[in-house]
């Protein structure tokens, strides 16, 4: 014999599924930037605040697009000079207790799509952003890239990126 269920039992399950999901979902999404921020500045161990900079970046961006909608242009800029912060010492961290970035390049590969992922951002809102708040972005957008290019040679150390690329050579024959 096939048990039979009820359409409300169904229902009630499926609504009871659904809220534990939209329970948890909201749960992970609760996180302030706060939150994560001081659990980014506790953390000792260079990759964990790695990954751990990954969410608070997110988080981050996420509190720069709600400042530049409500023209909050001041908070914009301080919302990306403290991501510019973070990632400094990010990497200051990965530098001291991983030096050699090439074989042990976890945590700088987070880092640098992170913070690839935040000049992106960043150029976006510097062309938003009325005149007078473009300057402050412009330096934080110049040491990101500038920090973005030192962990690309730290990960990538045998290519050197300032030479051009020599010209293949014609074999005469």
């Amino acid at each position: 014999m096939v048990p039979r269920f009820s359409i409300q039992w169904l229902s009630a399950v499926a609504l009871a599924f659904g809220s534990l999901v939209h329970w948890g979902l909201a749960r992970g999404a609760s996180d302030t930037t706060a939150q994560l921020q001081a659990h980014f500045d506790s953390e000792s161990n260079s990759v964990h605040k790695a990954k751990a900079f990954e969410k608070l970046a997110d988080a981050q961006i996420r509190d720069a697009r709600v400042a530049q909608k409500a023209s909050d242009f001041s908070a914009v800029g301080f919302i990306w000079e403290k991501f510019r912060n973070n990632v400094r010492a990010v990497l200051a961290a990965l530098k001291k207790q991983h030096p050699n970035a090439e074989k042990q390049s976890n945590g700088y590969r987070q880092l640098e799509i992170t913070t690839r992922l935040g000049i992106r951002e960043l150029d976006q809102t510097i062309i938003e952003v009325p005149d007078p708040y473009k300057p402050p972005l412009t330096l934080v957008h110049k040491d990101l890239v500038a920090m973005d290019d030192e962990m690309l040679k730290l990960l990538f150390p045998r290519r050197v990126l300032d030479q051009p690329a020599e010209p293949a050579k014609e074999n005469p024959q």
